[in-house]
C-alpha cells in the first residue's frame, strides 16, 4: 500500500492522488453512473483538488459543516468556504459542504474511485460519497492533524481535566452557555469562565462552551461517561476534544479559589422601623435629620395621599406623629433628586412622568428638628421655573462649580429619548443652552438614569448602558472613551443603567487624595429575557491603564441599591435574581444583604449579611441615616405576586451589633471652606484617638439604584487629647460643594453624624430662583 507522505503534519498533494484507504472503510455506490463523476480542475485560483479522503474514521475531518444544499456543486462549496476565509473545502454525500483550514482527526486518503457520488447540482462533478470527502484547498500542501485528545496541559490558570461528563436531562449540568462556532477550545472556553469567576467549565457539541460552579454540577446529579463518548474536535483547536452530543469535556478549577465570599458570624440584621404612608420613589435624608419621600402619583394605599411626606426618625414609635404631610403639584414619577450646596441644604427634584411634570423643577428647604415639625413644603411653579427639555428618568449631579447637571431621560412615559444635558440655573438665561449627546441617542433605551461622578481632575465620568466616558467640565465634549463594561460570562450586551439597572458608587477618597479614584458598579441585567448579572465591575478612570476589574457576587441581582457607610464600606441590598427594572418585569426577589469592603483584597471584598422577609423590587431605596443605620424603603412592582410595599425597614450593619458603645463628638463650626481646619471634641468608649477615623459621607438621594450625590471622604485630622482638628478636603474636584454627614469611628464603630457644608455655594444657588413665590435661603 502506498501511503501519503506527511511532513511536520503537512500532507503533500502530489502524493495524495496515488493514495487510497484500506478497503474496509464504508463508502457509497449510490448514484453511480456510466460516466463516473470526476474532480473539478477549472476553479478560481489558487483552489485546487487535494484528493479523496476517508471521513469519520475518527470523527469529522473538516471542522465546519455548512447547510445541506440539494443543488450543491464543487464551485458553490468552494465559493461558500472562500467567502468565510477558509482554505479547505470538502464535499460529501452529494449535498454536504464542509469548510476548514486543515484536515483533522487523523484524516487518511482513500482511493479516488471511492469518491463516486455526483454533486446534487452537477452529477458530472464528484461530491464525495458516504464517509468519503472530495477535498479542495488553496495551498499545495494540506495540514493533517492527528486524532484529537482531551487537553490536559498548557491551559492558563489552575484548570484540571476531570473526564467526559454526561449532560443533565431536561436542564444544564453547567448553566452558562457560549457558542463559538469557529474558535472553541479548552483555552478559549476556560479562559472565559475564569475571567468571570467561575470554577467549572466544559465544552459540548464541539462548539459549545459552558461555565458555572461546582454546586451546579452537584445539583444536577450527573455522572461520567466513557472517555470515548467525548469525540468531537474543538473547532478552534482540532487536536483537542470538545465533548460530543450530550457529553461535556469537563474541567474544574483546582487552585486557590478565584473569589472568597466572607460569611461573618456578626452579620447585622434587618429591623422593622415604621409603617409607611406612601410607596416611595425617592428617599433623601435632609440636613434636618429627617427623611423626605416622594411617591409616584397613585401608588399609596391611601386615597388621600399627597405624594410627599417627611419622616421624623425620633418619633417612629408614634405613627400618628412620625409622618408630616407635604405636597407636590405635578407627578414626580421617575424624576431625579440631589441635595444642593446652598446654606438651606435644599433638595432639588427635576423631571417627571408626563406633560408639564417632565420639565418639573421642585425645591424643598428642610426645617424643623427631631420631635419638632418643620413648616416648609415643596415649591414648584412650572410657568416660572422649568427644565429646557422634557425629562423622564434623568440624573442630577452637583458639579465642581456648584451648578447642577441634569442629563438624559426620555421625553415622557415610554416616549422618544432625550439624549442631552442642561445646567441649572440656566447659564444662558432664556437662551437654549441644551447640549445634545450622540452617545446617549445611540444607546437608547438602555442608558436612563446614567451614573455621574465628578473626578479629582474636575472632569466628569459617566456610565450609561454598558459604556463609560470622561467629559470636559466646560464643553462637555468627550475627553476619553473608556472600554465597555463587562456584563455576563455569556452576554456582553448586558448593562448597568435603567432598565437593565445596577447601582454605582465611588470608592472612598483618603487624604492626601493622591491615589486615582475607582468607580464601582454592581448588578444589572441583559436585554431580552432579563438575565440578571452576578458581578461587580470597577475602574480607575484616570489611572495609568483604565481597565475594568470584575468581582463576582454570591448571586444574580438586578435593581440593587447601594448605600455608602461611614466606615468606607457599601451595603448592597434589594432587587431581584431575574428580570428588568419596570412594572411586572422581575421575579424571584433577592432578599439578602451584602457588604462590599474596598479595603480588602480583590475578590475578597464581599461579605454575606442577613436576609429580610420583605421583597424590594422596582422603586426601592436604601440610604444612610444619621445614626449609621441604613433605611430601606419602597417596592412598586405592580404585579399580583408582590405587593406595593409601604413598610419601612432599617438595617443595623455589623459595626452596630458588636456590643460596643457608639462614640460621640461635639462640633461648633459646620460651614467649611476648602483646606480649612475645624476642631471637634470626641468621646471614645473602646479605643483611643490613635485608632480613630473620621469620615464625610455626602448627602444622597436614592432612586432606581442611583445614589445621586454619593461620595465618601476620609479627611486628614490630628488630635491632642480629646480635641481633634479636621482638615477639610482641598478643592471642589476632590469634593464638589455640598453637605456631608460627619462621622467619627471608634475602631469600627461609628458615631451619630453632624451635618457640615464643604465648599460653600459658588454658583449662588441660594439666591435662585428669583421669583416672588419661591422662598430662597440666600447665599
Amino acid at each position: 500500500m502506498v501511503r501519503p507522505r506527511v511532513v511536520v503534519g503537512v500532507l503533500t498533494l502530489s502524493v495524495i492522488h496515488s493514495c487510497f484507504a484500506s478497503s474496509n472503510h464504508i463508502f457509497s455506490t449510490h448514484h453511480r453512473r456510466q460516466s463516473v463523476p470526476k474532480s473539478v480542475t477549472n476553479l478560481p485560483k489558487p483552489w485546487t483538488y487535494a484528493g479523496c479522503f476517508v471521513g469519520n474514521a475518527h470523527g469529522r475531518i473538516v471542522a465546519s459543516q455548512q447547510p445541506d444544499n440539494a443543488q450543491l456543486t464543487i464551485e458553490s462549496c468552494v465559493k461558500t468556504c472562500s467567502a468565510q476565509n477558509f482554505t479547505v473545502a470538502a464535499a460529501e454525500f452529494s449535498t454536504q459542504c464542509f469548510c476548514g483550514n486543515q484536515l483533522i482527526a487523523g484524516a487518511t486518503a482513500a482511493p479516488e474511485s471511492d469518491c463516486n457520488m455526483g454533486c446534487g447540482g452537477n452529477a458530472v462533478e464528484a461530491c464525495g460519497a458516504g464517509n468519503r470527502m472530495s477535498v479542495y484547498s488553496t495551498t499545495k500542501n494540506v495540514t493533517i492533524l492527528p486524532v484529537a485528545v482531551p487537553q490536559n496541559s498548557s491551559i492558563p490558570g489552575s484548570w484540571s481535566y476531570q473526564g467526559c461528563l454526561i449532560e443533565a436531562v431536561g436542564s444544564r449540568a453547567i448553566p452558562w452557555q457560549n457558542i463559538y462556532p469557529t474558535n472553541n477550545s479548552a483555552i478559549t472556553c476556560l479562559s472565559q469562565c475564569a475571567a468571570f469567576g467561575y470554577t467549572v467549565g466544559g465544552m459540548e457539541y464541539g462548539e459549545e462552551c459552558y461555565c458555572g460552579d461546582l454546586s451546579d454540577v452537584k445539583a444536577a446529579g450527573v455522572e461520567f461517561a466513557p472517555e470515548s463518548d467525548c469525540n468531537l474536535p474543538c473547532p478552534g483547536d482540532p487536536i483537542h476534544l470538545c465533548g460530543a452530543g450530550n457529553r461535556i469535556q469537563y474541567y474544574v478549577w483546582t487552585g486557590a479559589p478565584p473569589y472568597v465570599w466572607n460569611n461573618p458570624q456578626n452579620k447585622g440584621y434587618y429591623d422593622f422601623l415604621v409603617p409607611g404612608v406612601v410607596v416611595p420613589l425617592i428617599a433623601t435624608v435632609g440636613i434636618n435629620g429627617k427623611v423626605t419621600f416622594l411617591e409616584k402619583d397613585g401608588t399609596s394605599e391611601f386615597n388621600n395621599s399627597t405624594g410627599a411626606y417627611e419622616l421624623d426618625l425620633s418619633l417612629v414609635h408614634d405613627f400618628g406623629k412620625a409622618w408630616r404631610e407635604m405636597h407636590v403639584k405635578s407627578d414626580v414619577f421617575c424624576s431625579g433628586s440631589v441635595v444642593l450646596p446652598d446654606k438651606g441644604g435644599r433638595i432639588l427634584n427635576v423631571g417627571g412622568w408626563s406633560l408639564d411634570s417632565t420639565k418639573g423643577v421642585r425645591l424643598y428647604t428642610p426645617n424643623g428638628s427631631a420631635g419638632v415639625n418643620g413648616t416648609n413644603d415643596w415649591q414648584e411653579n412650572f410657568q416660572e421655573l422649568a427644565l429646557q427639555r422634557q425629562r423622564w428618568y434623568p440624573t442630577a449631579a452637583v458639579l465642581a462649580n456648584g451648578s447642577v447637571l441634569v442629563i438624559g431621560g426620555e421625553t415622557g412615559s415610554n416616549a422618544s429619548p432625550q439624549p442631552s444635558l442642561e445646567i441649572l440655573p440656566n447659564p444662558g438665561g432664556k437662551a437654549d443652552t441644551v447640549i445634545p449627546l450622540d452617545w446617549l441617542a445611540r444607546t437608547d433605551p438602555y442608558n436612563l438614569y446614567p451614573f455621574v461622578f465628578v473626578l479629582p481632575s474636575g472632569r466628569i465620568f459617566v456610565i450609561y448602558y454598558n459604556e463609560a466616558r470622561i467629559l470636559d467640565p466646560v464643553t462637555f465634549r468627550t475627553v476619553v472613551q473608556l472600554p465597555n463594561l463587562p456584563a455576563s460570562v455569556n452576554n456582553f450586551l448586558g448593562g448597568r443603567t435603567y432598565p437593565l439597572e445596577g447601582a454605582a458608587v465611588m470608592f472612598p477618597q483618603h487624604a492626601p487624595y493622591t491615589d486615582p479614584v475607582r468607580i464601582l458598579t454592581c448588578g444589572g441585567s441583559a436585554p431580552g429575557a432579563g438575565v440578571a448579572l452576578d458581578n461587580c465591575v470597577s475602574i480607575e478612570p484616570e489611572g495609568p491603564n483604565p481597565t475594568w476589574l470584575l468581582e463576582r457576587m454570591p448571586s444574580q441581582r438586578v435593581m440593587p441599591c447601594m448605600a455608602p457607610l461611614p466606615d468606607g464600606t457599601f451595603m448592597i441590598m434589594n432587587g431581584a435574581h431575574q428580570g428588568l427594572a419596570g412594572f411586572g418585569l422581575a421575579t424571584n426577589p433577592n432578599l439578602g444583604a451584602l457588604l462590599y469592603d474596598p479595603s480588602k483584597p480583590v475578590n475578597q471584598r464581599i461579605s454575606i449579611l442577613n436576609t429580610t422577609i420583605v421583597p424590594r423590587l422596582y422603586h426601592s431605596e436604601a440610604i444612610l441615616l444619621p445614626d449609621a443605620r441604613v433605611l430601606i424603603s419602597g417596592s412598586d412592582p405592580q404585579t399580583p405576586q408582590y405587593p406595593e410595599e409601604m413598610r419601612i425597614e432599617a438595617y443595623y450593619p455589623p459595626y452596630l451589633t458588636q456590643g460596643r458603645v457608639q462614640p460621640s463628638f461635639t462640633i461648633t463650626t459646620t460651614d467649611w471652606a476648602y483646606r480649612s481646619s475645624h476642631p471637634i471634641v470626641v468621646t471614645l468608649h473602646q479605643g483611643t484617638t490613635a485608632t480613630m477615623k473620621v469620615s464625610l459621607v455626602a448627602a444622597v438621594s436614592s432612586t432606581h439604584g442611583n445614589a445621586m450625590g454619593a461620595r465618601t471622604i476620609f479627611p486628614a485630622f490630628s488630635c491632642l487629647g480629646t480635641t481633634c482638628t479636621i482638615t477639610a478636603p482641598p478643592n471642589a474636584f476632590v469634593s464638589p460643594p455640598g453637605w456631608h454627614q460627619l462621622f467619627i469611628l471608634d475602631g469600627p464603630t461609628p458615631s451619630h453624624s453632624a451635618w457640615v457644608r464643604i465648599g460653600g455655594d459658588p454658583a449662588k444657588l441660594g439666591n435662585w430662583p428669583k421669583f416672588p413665590d419661591f422662598v430662597v435661603p440666600g447665599v
